[in-house]
């Protein structure tokens, strides 16, 4: 039967006015990250991007002594030396610079001339089979001899997600959607590659720019000396470059630091590492290390051994640390044989060694921190933490994805462009480069960068010769099967563990954990082979896409008791919390004051006040008499977190949490289960760990609980009416019901939700009577 509130209606038939806002936050994790990449990405992409320089030697030598600069803004410039002996322009300096990059929307070729406008829609490339992607353009500026030009590149094209700020349709009403052949709830938050929808899966990532100490017994085959123990760091850089460091421990009482390059793993030793960062005695590398652990005299020792091992290398100063280093990492880092020694090691810690600091006394401190941590863990002094464990994850989204692989087609592009212009000079049956226009010219022969952008998203297949710090190359990319509307939107609030894990035999990774209460649904899980690596998020849940950063962060924090690291602590260290901001060591504050500040910082985050980030995590992890988690104060304010809304009971207002500092709160399901003076937060409804699919089962806690799992797979196998717009499809398994149902047992989420407009078929109850 219809409901009999659509046939009542005197709209029923009708475009909305507006679209219904809850259907839009299904999807709203992908469409959002995204816009994060369109905006605030490239530009981060372009500051990062590291220059290629090299030494042209031919046989033309018209531009001898010539350098050239090829660079963007707020990035350093691609510079090449054309050197030879003829001096006719010797000195002369050329430069190119890269201004901006933008992403255009789609648009019909320029040669079209019948259409009424040059927009491309999602619909038509539907039909026909095409890509719904955009032009990636690059402003140039050029410099020579005083004069100065511009010109444009398209570099290639990008697959532009639907509903996105760079998509044609993302602010058109329901019935302007209808006329281009779109749903009127359209959602967006895929890709149209050959006319297929393609969804990005998000995956689960370690959380980033948090050591962690886990023992994994595999390590112990990695090299003599080594033991199962570490601390795994995956630091993350603003542009979403992400680089994974283990931190060793070995029996001889040393640490190593094992880091890639290329795909090719190598171990330093930690001594080595703190020695090239900061030019300073090995007595300042020593207090710094047991500052606060002045009376274990193991620890003391094993400092002592690893400073002296460096010395026996005769290694007394930064710069011989860097020269030592450079030498070896020469030959993997493929940089100009003009670099010194001591210019490639410092090349290799800014792209190796904790990339989330610019700064090489934060790299430090952060180094001396982990060191601390895992000397602690090993002589039993904390708990050993899961990256199994949600609240030390987070999700890779299709827009930090595809900001990545573009930040590594870019670098591509520039070494074509090198080796383009080293073609150029060396073209015998040239008439000779007579000015900077000519060496310009040579960009026309760098193949784009459109391919790899598609490969991945048709064939879910990465192609990266860094890897991009990924454990996996295939599985991102599915079909979004839109069997019924369940099954659709399912594909954008599903997280997978990884295709790495899939090949485990060890159950571990798909264990439920209760520190995913409210973030990871229970119920929606499929059986069989991906069960609980392919989970979905709870309905409330969210993914933050903005950069939440403040610059004012670290002042409002010392108004509030913190001792900045670069200020002598008035306190004890060892009566002290450190402060860590996005694995930033900001300061410390002691402990009978720790209390206070976390208190104050989240009351300052709910109401709005200063320059506190509302979806700040605040995480004060206290000092036990027994071994638990390692002590401090951690705050995490970056983008890909997980967070969800619960009532601060205290100020009687909606507050964002994470899933870390979830675990330091006392948060009651409703009313009757709060204790006054300890219950901190509330749920916002009783329902609020279940997904969208699961919050559609009635009486589920009458049921069998694997029935409540059943029920979220076999409600996306059944025929149901999954869109309206059948003129403008063909797609594989598309069916269309004409009887469809519309339940009369229904939970609130199913009105809440709309899903009357998007009906399934049968909707069967079976009752089984005891007669025992």
């Amino acid at each position: 039967m219809i409901g009999s509130k659509l046939l009542t209606s005197p709209n029923y038939g009708k475009a909305n006015k507006e679209q219904h806002l809850l259907l839009q936050t299904i999807t709203q994790a992908h469409v959002e990250s995204f816009n994060y990449f369109l905006n605030d990405g490239l530009q981060k992409v372009v500051k990062h991007l590291e220059p290629v320089e090299f030494i042209i030697d031919g046989d033309d030598k018209t531009l001898s002594g010539t350098k050239l600069s090829v660079a963007v803004k707020h990035l350093e410039p691609v510079e090449f030396i054309i050197d030879g002996d003829d001096k006719t322009l010797s000195g002369t300096k050329l430069s190119v610079a890269v201004k901006s990059i933008f992403i255009y929307g789609p648009k019909i070729p320029e040669g079209n001339r019948m259409a009424l406008n040059n927009k491309l829609y999602p619909a038509e490339c539907r039909e026909r089979g095409a890509t719904y992607k955009g032009d990636v353009h690059v402003h140039f500026e050029y410099r020579c001899n005083g004069k100065t030009g511009l010109f444009d590149k398209i570099v290639g094209e990008i697959p532009i997600m639907v509903k996105s700020n760079a998509c044609n349709i993302a602010a058109l009403k329901p019935a302007d959607l209808i006329s281009h052949g779109e749903e009127q709830e359209e959602m967006g938050g895929y890709f149209i590659v050959n006319g297929n929808e393609k969804v990005v899966r998000m995956l689960i990532m370690q959380r980033r720019n948090f050591p962690i100490c886990m023992s994994r017994p595999s390590w112990k085959n990695r090299g003599p000396e080594f033991t199962e123990y570490g601390v795994s760091m995956r630091c993350v850089q603003e542009d979403q470059t992400s680089v994974n460091l283990t931190l060793h421990y070995l029996n001889n009482g040393t640490a190593k630091l094992c880091f890639g390059v290329n795909k090719q793993v190598f171990f330093v030793p930690i001594a080595l590492i703190l020695k090239g960062l900061l030019d300073v005695s090995d007595k300042y590398i020593y207090d710094e290390m047991i500052r606060g652990r002045e009376d274990d005299t193991f620890f003391k020792g094993c400092m002592v051994f690893m400073l002296r091992q460096v010395m026996t290398e005769g290694l007394h100063s930064q710069a011989s640390v860097l020269s030592y280093i450079g030498q070896r990492f020469r030959i993997k880092l493929s940089l100009p044989d003009f670099y010194t020694d001591e210019e490639v090691g410092r090349y290799l810690f800014k792209q190796c060694i904790a990339i989330h600091l610019e700064k090489n006394i934060d790299k430090f401190n952060f180094l001396v921190y982990a060191v601390q941590k895992l000397f602690t863990y090993v002589r039993g002094g904390c708990a050993a933490e899961s990256p199994d464990n949600p609240m030390f994850q987070e999700l890779l989204l299709p827009g930090h994805l595809m900001q990545m692989l573009l930040k590594e087609k870019l670098e591509t592009y520039l070494l074509a462009l090198k080796q383009s212009i080293l073609k150029v000079v060396s073209n015998k049956k040239a008439k000779g480069l007579t000015s900077a226009d000519d060496i310009i010219k040579s960009v026309r022969y760098v193949p784009s960068i459109t391919r790899a952008l598609e490969y991945l998203l048709s064939t879910g297949n990465l192609i990266s010769r860094s890897g991009l710090g990924l454990m996996q190359t295939r599985g991102f990319a599915v079909l979004a099967d839109k069997l019924n509307f369940m099954r659709y939107i399912s594909h954008f609030r599903a997280v997978h563990r990884g295709s790495f894990f899939t090949e485990m035999r060890t159950t571990t990774v798909r264990k439920l954990l209760p520190e995913a209460w409210g973030f990871l649904c229970p119920v929606h899980t499929p059986d069989g082979t991906p069960c609980g690596l392919l989970n979905h998020l709870a309905a409330n849940c969210k993914v933050v896409n903005i950069d939440q950063t403040s610059s004012q962060l670290d002042l409002i924090l010392t108004e509030l008791g913190m001792s900045p690291v670069s200020s002598p602590n008035p306190w004890p260290r060892e009566d002290c919390y450190t402060v860590l901001l996005d694995g930033r060591i900001m300061g410390y504050i002691n402990s009978w004051s720790a209390d206070n500040l976390a208190s104050t910082l989240r009351i300052l985050k709910v109401k709005g006040r200063g320059e506190v980030p509302s979806a700040l995590e605040i995480c004060l992890v206290k000092k036990t008499e027994v071994s638990s988690q390692y002590p401090g104060l951690y705050l995490f304010s970056t983008v890909a977190r997980m967070v969800r809304p619960v009532l601060n009971v205290n100020l009687n207002a909606v507050e964002n949490i994470g899933s870390f500092e979830q675990v330091y709160l006392d948060i009651a399901v409703n009313f009757e289960e709060a204790f006054p003076g300890v219950t901190t937060h509330q749920e916002l409804s009783e329902q609020s760990m279940l997904s969208v699919l699961a919050n559609m089962t009635p009486f589920s806690d009458f049921n069998q609980s694997p029935r409540n799992m059943y029920q979220c797979q076999m409600g996306k196998q059944t025929m149901g009416t999954p869109l309206h717009a059948y003129a403008h499809r063909a797609d594989n398994k598309l069916y269309r019901l004409q009887t469809p149902q519309s339940p009369l047992v229904r939970p609130a989420a199913y009105e809440d939700y709309n899903f009357d407009e998007y009906p399934l078929g049968t909707n069967t109850i079976v009752a089984v009577i005891s007669y025992t």
